[in-house]
Protein backbone atom coordinates (compact mmCIF):
# COMPACT_ATOMS: atom_id res chain seq x y z
CA UNK A 1 0.00 0.00 0.00
CA UNK A 2 1.02 3.83 -1.26
CA UNK A 3 1.82 5.83 1.84
CA UNK A 4 -0.11 9.23 0.71
CA UNK A 5 2.09 11.95 0.62
CA UNK A 6 0.89 14.45 3.26
CA UNK A 7 1.81 11.51 5.84
CA UNK A 8 5.41 11.09 4.55
CA UNK A 9 5.75 14.53 4.85
CA UNK A 10 4.06 14.80 8.46
CA UNK A 11 6.77 11.72 9.19
CA UNK A 12 9.02 14.14 7.89
CA UNK A 13 8.82 16.61 9.69
CA UNK A 14 8.35 15.09 12.64
CA UNK A 15 11.57 13.44 12.66
CA UNK A 16 13.25 16.68 11.73
CA UNK A 17 12.01 18.31 14.96
CA UNK A 18 13.13 15.21 17.10
CA UNK A 19 16.73 15.80 15.62
CA UNK A 20 16.89 19.14 16.16
CA UNK A 21 15.84 18.74 20.07
CA UNK A 22 18.19 16.16 20.35
CA UNK A 23 21.02 18.29 18.91
CA UNK A 24 19.84 21.22 21.08
CA UNK A 25 20.57 18.85 24.16
CA UNK A 26 23.99 17.95 22.89
CA UNK A 27 24.75 21.64 22.17
CA UNK A 28 23.72 23.73 25.11
CA UNK A 29 25.91 21.84 27.45
CA UNK A 30 28.71 22.07 25.24
CA UNK A 31 28.50 25.47 25.05
CA UNK A 32 28.70 26.29 28.27
CA UNK A 33 31.69 24.05 29.07
CA UNK A 34 33.61 25.59 26.49
CA UNK A 35 32.34 28.94 27.97
CA UNK A 36 33.34 27.78 31.16
CA UNK A 37 36.80 26.75 29.93
CA UNK A 38 37.42 30.04 28.18
CA UNK A 39 36.50 31.79 31.50
CA UNK A 40 39.12 29.89 33.75
CA UNK A 41 41.66 29.60 30.92
CA UNK A 42 41.42 33.81 30.82
CA UNK A 43 41.50 33.85 34.82
CA UNK A 44 44.74 31.59 34.62
CA UNK A 45 46.05 34.12 32.37
CA UNK A 46 45.20 37.20 34.37
CA UNK A 47 46.89 35.76 37.58
CA UNK A 48 50.54 36.90 36.86
CA UNK A 49 53.60 34.86 37.88
CA UNK A 50 55.14 35.78 41.19
CA UNK A 51 58.82 37.56 41.22
CA UNK A 52 61.28 35.17 42.93
CA UNK A 53 63.32 36.85 45.27
CA UNK A 54 66.54 35.54 46.98
CA UNK A 55 68.36 36.15 49.50
CA UNK A 56 71.95 35.06 50.24
CA UNK A 57 72.99 34.86 53.44
CA UNK A 58 76.63 35.39 55.90
CA UNK A 59 79.75 33.92 54.00
CA UNK A 60 78.06 33.51 50.79
CA UNK A 61 77.50 35.68 47.91
CA UNK A 62 74.42 35.94 45.49
CA UNK A 63 75.74 33.06 43.14
CA UNK A 64 75.11 30.73 45.57
CA UNK A 65 71.69 30.64 44.03
CA UNK A 66 72.68 30.13 40.27
CA UNK A 67 71.77 26.54 40.34
CA UNK A 68 68.02 27.62 41.48
CA UNK A 69 67.94 30.80 39.43
CA UNK A 70 68.48 28.62 35.95
CA UNK A 71 65.84 26.72 36.85
CA UNK A 72 62.95 28.94 37.82
CA UNK A 73 63.91 31.10 35.05
CA UNK A 74 63.73 27.92 32.58
CA UNK A 75 60.42 27.88 33.78
CA UNK A 76 59.60 31.44 33.06
CA UNK A 77 59.51 33.02 36.17
CA UNK A 78 60.97 36.37 36.92
CA UNK A 79 63.64 36.03 39.84
CA UNK A 80 65.83 38.75 41.40
CA UNK A 81 69.15 37.65 44.03
CA UNK A 82 70.13 41.08 45.31
CA UNK A 83 73.12 41.52 47.71
CA UNK A 84 72.64 40.99 51.03
CA UNK A 85 74.60 43.94 52.62
CA UNK A 86 75.54 41.86 55.71
CA UNK A 87 75.71 45.07 58.26
CA UNK A 88 73.34 43.74 60.65
CA UNK A 89 69.60 43.93 61.07
CA UNK A 90 69.26 47.43 61.08
CA UNK A 91 70.81 47.87 57.66
CA UNK A 92 69.74 44.48 55.73
CA UNK A 93 65.86 44.39 56.26
CA UNK A 94 65.67 48.20 55.49
CA UNK A 95 67.82 47.50 52.55
CA UNK A 96 65.41 44.70 51.26
CA UNK A 97 62.72 45.70 52.00
CA UNK A 98 63.08 48.86 49.84
CA UNK A 99 63.62 46.45 47.02
CA UNK A 100 61.05 44.33 47.21
CA UNK A 101 58.80 47.96 46.90
CA UNK A 102 60.53 48.42 44.12
CA UNK A 103 59.02 44.95 42.43
CA UNK A 104 55.54 45.38 40.94
CA UNK A 105 53.19 42.20 41.66
CA UNK A 106 53.35 39.22 44.22
CA UNK A 107 56.41 37.99 45.43
CA UNK A 108 58.03 34.83 47.09
CA UNK A 109 60.61 35.57 49.29
CA UNK A 110 63.17 33.07 49.82
CA UNK A 111 66.38 33.35 52.23
CA UNK A 112 69.32 31.19 53.11
CA UNK A 113 71.17 30.99 56.69
CA UNK A 114 70.90 34.75 58.08
CA UNK A 115 69.06 35.66 55.19
CA UNK A 116 66.06 34.18 57.31
CA UNK A 117 66.89 36.74 59.66
CA UNK A 118 66.37 39.26 56.86
CA UNK A 119 63.65 38.21 55.12
CA UNK A 120 61.39 37.44 58.21
CA UNK A 121 61.97 41.53 59.19
CA UNK A 122 61.95 42.69 55.69
CA UNK A 123 58.53 41.12 54.86
CA UNK A 124 56.46 42.02 57.82
CA UNK A 125 53.76 44.10 57.18
CA UNK A 126 54.25 44.13 52.54
CA UNK A 127 50.93 42.69 51.41
CA UNK A 128 52.74 41.71 48.27
CA UNK A 129 54.72 38.85 50.11
CA UNK A 130 52.91 36.02 49.02
CA UNK A 131 55.48 33.01 50.63
CA UNK A 132 58.37 32.85 52.76
CA UNK A 133 60.94 29.78 52.21
CA UNK A 134 63.47 29.32 54.36
CA UNK A 135 66.97 27.16 53.01
CA UNK A 136 69.09 26.16 55.98
CA UNK A 137 68.17 29.46 57.17
CA UNK A 138 67.02 31.15 60.65
CA UNK A 139 63.29 31.64 61.74
CA UNK A 140 63.79 33.76 64.27
CA UNK A 141 60.85 34.74 66.98
CA UNK A 142 60.49 38.69 67.79
CA UNK A 143 63.86 39.11 70.50
CA UNK A 144 65.84 36.89 69.40
CA UNK A 145 69.51 37.36 68.03
CA UNK A 146 71.25 34.99 65.50
CA UNK A 147 74.28 34.72 68.37
CA UNK A 148 71.27 33.35 70.38
CA UNK A 149 69.61 31.03 67.75
CA UNK A 150 73.18 29.53 66.31
CA UNK A 151 74.13 28.68 70.26
CA UNK A 152 70.65 27.23 71.24
CA UNK A 153 71.62 23.46 70.74
CA UNK A 154 75.38 21.99 70.25
CA UNK A 155 76.99 21.18 67.11
CA UNK A 156 77.52 24.25 65.68
CA UNK A 157 80.95 24.94 63.52
CA UNK A 158 80.22 28.59 64.22
CA UNK A 159 80.02 28.28 68.27
CA UNK A 160 83.13 28.72 69.34
CA UNK A 161 84.75 29.79 72.37
CA UNK A 162 87.70 31.80 70.36
CA UNK A 163 86.08 33.69 67.33
CA UNK A 164 89.63 34.02 66.33
CA UNK A 165 90.25 30.17 65.60
CA UNK A 166 87.88 29.92 62.87
CA UNK A 167 87.43 33.62 61.69
CA UNK A 168 89.57 36.39 60.12
CA UNK A 169 88.45 39.56 61.62
CA UNK A 170 88.52 42.79 59.65
CA UNK A 171 87.54 46.32 60.76
CA UNK A 172 85.70 48.43 58.31
CA UNK A 173 85.10 51.99 57.67
CA UNK A 174 82.23 53.63 59.96
CA UNK A 175 81.85 50.03 61.91
CA UNK A 176 79.79 50.52 65.48
CA UNK A 177 81.97 50.02 68.45
CA UNK A 178 83.70 47.09 68.59
CA UNK A 179 82.05 45.89 65.39
CA UNK A 180 84.38 43.78 62.36
CA UNK A 181 83.97 42.00 59.53
CA UNK A 182 83.98 38.24 60.25
CA UNK A 183 85.48 36.13 57.74
CA UNK A 184 85.27 32.04 57.80
CA UNK A 185 89.36 30.92 57.57
CA UNK A 186 90.24 28.82 54.35
CA UNK A 187 90.81 26.15 56.20
CA UNK A 188 87.37 26.20 57.88
CA UNK A 189 85.62 26.98 55.39
CA UNK A 190 84.81 23.50 53.58
CA UNK A 191 83.76 21.80 56.38
CA UNK A 192 81.65 24.14 58.09
CA UNK A 193 79.61 25.38 55.35
CA UNK A 194 80.62 23.20 52.45
CA UNK A 195 81.04 19.77 53.26
CA UNK A 196 80.29 17.26 50.87
CA UNK A 197 80.92 19.06 47.52
CA UNK A 198 83.92 18.39 45.49
CA UNK A 199 87.28 20.01 46.76
CA UNK A 200 87.77 22.60 44.09
CA UNK A 201 84.30 23.78 44.62
CA UNK A 202 84.89 24.51 48.11
CA UNK A 203 87.84 26.25 47.91
CA UNK A 204 86.15 28.66 45.05
CA UNK A 205 83.32 29.19 47.68
CA UNK A 206 85.39 30.15 50.75
CA UNK A 207 87.42 32.67 48.04
CA UNK A 208 84.55 34.48 46.99
CA UNK A 209 82.57 34.31 50.34
CA UNK A 210 81.12 37.89 51.69
CA UNK A 211 81.48 38.32 55.41
CA UNK A 212 79.24 39.38 58.07
CA UNK A 213 79.56 42.54 60.51
CA UNK A 214 79.74 40.92 63.97
CA UNK A 215 77.18 43.41 65.16
CA UNK A 216 74.40 41.37 63.58
CA UNK A 217 75.37 38.41 65.53
CA UNK A 218 73.42 40.66 68.38
CA UNK A 219 70.59 42.42 67.13
CA UNK A 220 67.22 41.04 68.04
CA UNK A 221 64.45 40.41 65.58
CA UNK A 222 61.42 42.15 65.26
CA UNK A 223 57.72 41.26 64.66
CA UNK A 224 58.24 37.99 62.35
CA UNK A 225 56.69 37.55 58.97
CA UNK A 226 55.87 34.64 59.23
CA UNK A 227 53.40 34.77 62.15
CA UNK A 228 50.96 35.95 59.35
CA UNK A 229 52.88 34.66 55.75
CA UNK A 230 53.07 31.23 54.99
CA UNK A 231 56.19 29.31 55.44
CA UNK A 232 58.29 26.76 53.98
CA UNK A 233 61.36 25.10 54.91
CA UNK A 234 64.72 23.40 53.18
CA UNK A 235 66.57 21.78 56.33
CA UNK A 236 69.86 19.79 55.56
CA UNK A 237 70.32 17.13 57.77
CA UNK A 238 74.13 17.31 57.24
CA UNK A 239 74.13 21.13 57.91
CA UNK A 240 77.72 21.84 60.30
CA UNK A 241 76.45 25.56 60.60
CA UNK A 242 72.99 25.47 61.98
CA UNK A 243 72.25 22.25 63.75
CA UNK A 244 69.17 20.53 62.24
CA UNK A 245 67.77 19.90 65.38
CA UNK A 246 67.54 23.85 65.91
CA UNK A 247 66.54 24.24 61.85
CA UNK A 248 63.57 21.91 62.42
CA UNK A 249 62.70 23.70 66.14
CA UNK A 250 62.48 26.82 64.28
CA UNK A 251 60.73 25.93 60.91
CA UNK A 252 58.00 23.95 63.24
CA UNK A 253 57.24 26.57 65.27
CA UNK A 254 56.89 28.90 62.39
CA UNK A 255 54.53 26.39 60.86
CA UNK A 256 56.00 25.77 57.80
CA UNK A 257 56.00 23.06 55.21
CA UNK A 258 59.33 21.37 55.99
CA UNK A 259 61.34 19.13 53.41
CA UNK A 260 64.46 17.67 55.02
CA UNK A 261 67.44 16.62 52.45
CA UNK A 262 70.92 15.04 53.13
CA UNK A 263 72.43 18.36 52.47
CA UNK A 264 75.19 20.50 54.19
CA UNK A 265 74.59 24.63 54.89
CA UNK A 266 74.30 25.26 51.30
CA UNK A 267 71.45 22.90 49.92
CA UNK A 268 70.75 25.77 47.29
CA UNK A 269 74.14 24.58 45.84
CA UNK A 270 74.54 21.00 46.63
CA UNK A 271 70.92 19.81 45.83
CA UNK A 272 69.13 23.26 43.86
CA UNK A 273 66.66 20.76 42.43
CA UNK A 274 65.09 20.15 45.73
CA UNK A 275 65.20 23.84 46.75
CA UNK A 276 63.58 24.70 43.38
CA UNK A 277 60.79 22.62 44.35
CA UNK A 278 60.07 23.62 47.30
CA UNK A 279 59.81 26.92 46.15
CA UNK A 280 57.58 25.42 43.26
CA UNK A 281 55.16 24.32 46.35
CA UNK A 282 54.83 27.42 47.91
CA UNK A 283 54.25 29.04 44.70
CA UNK A 284 51.41 26.93 43.88
CA UNK A 285 50.18 26.97 47.02
CA UNK A 286 49.40 30.78 47.25
CA UNK A 287 49.08 31.77 43.76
Amino acid sequence: MQIPRIGRRRKLRLSLIAAAAAAAAVLVPASQLASAHTTSATVAASTPKPTIVLVHGAWANNSSWNGVISRLQGLGYTVDAPSNPLMGLTVDDAYLADFLHSISGPIVLVGHSYGGMVITNAATGDQQVKALVYVDAFIPNQGETAGQLVSARPGSCVNVPDPTTIFNLVPYPGAPAGAVDAYLKPSVFPNCIANGLPRPEQRLLAATQLPLSTVALSQPSGVPAWKTIPSWAVVGTADHAIPPAELLFMAHRAHAHITTVNAPHVSMISNPGVVTNVILQAVRATS
